[in-house]
């Protein structure tokens, strides 16, 4: 996640520098801490915050539970990383719903902090749950507000509740009451109040938002707060928490370049937990809040758990099965092709997808320049194809492929990679559906049987290459040498997940979606 990459980065080279320790001595725990405070510092966390944290840490790693651990190292990381899960919060906090409709959900937050936006976002992720939300624009000061809550209404499909034109004209407390009395006569079960904010913490701020929240009796009060806001987010969250008090907290803005500090520092000063987290700018970029997802993706440990939920929501049961079939009999086509490549783009941004795999912190180059557009360039492709061609490529000649190229704004060479990895990536799905092991290019086998090595191939791996080409066989031995030298396991973290995918890995996805 962008918002943490610096503290990421800093906490990673941290905990390299303690692998190669055997034995940790009281020196080793005080520098770290010291760099792990400095590292906290830098991403904005509150004062207070860091020393309770780095306290916590010290005296833990200095205890039993790391001096008889088998990897002192391995169990420092464990130790900051449940450290991290507590300053966030614990345990995952879910919207309380009301026992007897609407449930009122009121925002509050500093202008710009993204209510309006973060409304639309819940409305939508509401709907998908079954839920008959109302937007109610209570934000009558904010030019234009009523506007733009209007906008994003229709875009999240919502009802929305907007009497007053707004721009400084009508009275807040009572749209609000009026837009509960609307949902509960039009049975809509949630009820999302988008209340006024201003540019800095003020009484007549608390004021209007302390009258809406008497005159609503609102099920949830969220405060919606940038991460991007730095060392102040403690402030302006204790404000808003001693003039209106609210029930938990909205993390806006988390794909922007800033440190991070709030999301670190809110949870732990207020006491109150975060729910949600908007990750973009779109209506499906919001995410419900895992403290201990958010601490993995901090010490880049990854996230899969999200991306396993994220590819559950995307993917449908029965088409997969119908296509597991589809590779085991051989039928698989560019048109089952596209449909899985549609269900891709469902699930959000390949970028997002492959930054929570673990250890993708140390190829942040890699990801930067993987371009997304390449799937949209590879469905243009294939939408350019007649049905008979996409279920038989076998026919494409010049001809075809000069029209297909010439039909989707590419090339004949993009429309050739294209066939070439279809192919390529079919003859791994049809192996792995009939349960055998894939040669993946640019990655080598994906394993092998037990026992299958033979005495002739251990000499050749110890003897090197015998390629009669000097280049070659020059290369072929560094990448022997390589894969001898290379650590096993975690980098640092816990347990021995997967090694994350290397730069050569990335450019063969990015080839699959149809250029090099």
């Amino acid at each position: 996640m962008a918002t943490f990459g610096t503290l990421s980065d800093r906490l990673t080279e941290t905990f390299r520098n303690l692998r190669t320790k055997g034995k940790l001595s009281p020196a080793d725990v005080d520098g770290t801490v010291r760099e792990i405070r400095r590292a906290l510092l830098d991403a904005d966390v509150a004062l207070v915050v860091v020393k309770e944290f780095t306290a916590k840490v010290r005296e833990r790693a200095l205890g039993d539970e790391v001096n008889r651990a088998l990897n002192p190292a391995q169990q420092v990381v464990q130790i900051v990383n449940e450290e991290l899960v507590a300053i966030l919060g614990g345990q995952q906090r879910r919207l309380q719903f009301a026992k007897t409709p609407p449930t009122v959900i009121m925002l509050a937050g500093l202008q710009g902090s993204g209510k309006t936006t973060f409304a639309g976002k819940l409305a939508r992720q509401l709907e998908k749950d079954g839920h008959t939300p109302l937007l109610v624009a209570a934000d009558l000061q904010r030019p234009n507000a009523v506007n733009q809550l209007q906008v994003v209404a229709e875009r999240a499909g919502a009802a929305i509740y907007a009497p007053e034109p707004g721009n400084g004209v009508g009275d807040p407390v009572r749209v609000a009451r009026d837009g509960v009395e609307t949902a509960r006569r039009q049975q809509h079960d949630v009820v999302i109040i988008d209340t006024a904010g201003r540019l800095g913490v003020d009484a007549e701020l608390m004021k209007q938002a302390a009258d809406i929240r008497t005159a609503t009796d609102p099920d949830e009060v969220l405060f919606v707060i940038d991460a991007m806001i730095g060392q102040d987010a403690v402030n302006t969250a204790k404000a808003f928490q001693d003039g209106v008090d609210f029930t938990g907290v909205v993390l806006s803005k988390l794909d922007g370049d800033a440190r991070g500090g709030a999301a670190l520092s809110v949870a732990s000063v207020t006491g109150r937990p975060i729910i949600y987290a908007s990750t973009g700018e779109n209506l499906e970029d919001l995410e419900a809040f895992h403290p201990d997802r958010m601490a993995s993706r901090i010490l880049d440990l990854g996230d899969i758990l999200t991306l396993i939920e994220q590819a559950q929501q995307a993917f449908d049961e029965e088409e997969a099965r119908k296509v597991a079939e589809k590779l085991a009999t051989e039928q698989f086509t560019l048109e089952d092709f596209l449909e899985q490549l549609q269900q891709m783009k469902k699930m959000g941004s390949m970028k997002k997808m492959l930054g929570m795999l673990p250890g993708m912190g140390q190829m942040k180059q890699q990801l930067e320049n993987f371009d997304d557009r390449e799937i949209d360039r590879t469905e243009a492709i294939i939408r350019s194809m007649t049905p008979g061609e996409r279920r038989n490529p076998k026919v494409l000649n010049g001809s075809r492929r000069l029209r297909i190229a010439r039909g989707s704004g590419m090339t004949v060479t993009d429309v050739n990679q294209l066939v070439q990895r279809f192919d390529q990536a079919a003859k791994m799905m049809k192996t792995v559906a009939r349960g055998g092991v894939p040669n993946i290019p640019g990655m080598g086998p994906m394993g092998g049987k037990p026992g299958a090595s033979t005495k002739r191939g251990k000499q050749k791996s110890r003897a090197g290459s015998r390629s009669g080409n000097p280049a070659k066989r020059a290369a072929e031995n560094a990448g022997l040498a390589a894969a001898a030298s290379a650590p096993t396991g975690s980098g640092f973290g816990l347990g021995t997940p997967a090694a994350p995918p290397s730069e050569a890995d990335l450019a063969e996805i990015q080839k699959l979606f149809g250029k090099s």
